[in-house]
């Protein structure tokens, strides 16, 4: 998973440490970590630039 790119991949102040900011309950968590999946179904690309775009 390539989580440094991902717009969820966050800085928690609290944890010291970077973390997603996925909402997932405890089923979840266990899902995505056993998955067989290379993919994130979570991955959303930190592109800073959307917003320009979209208002051009």
């Amino acid at each position: 998973m390539i989580c440094d790119t991902c717009a969820n991949y966050a800085y928690d102040e609290d944890e010291d440490a970077y973390v997603c900011n996925i909402d997932m309950d405890e089923d979840e968590v266990v899902r995505f970590y056993t998955s067989p999946e290379t993919e994130c179904q979570y991955y959303r690309a930190d592109d800073e630039y959307a917003v320009v775009r979209h208002q051009m």
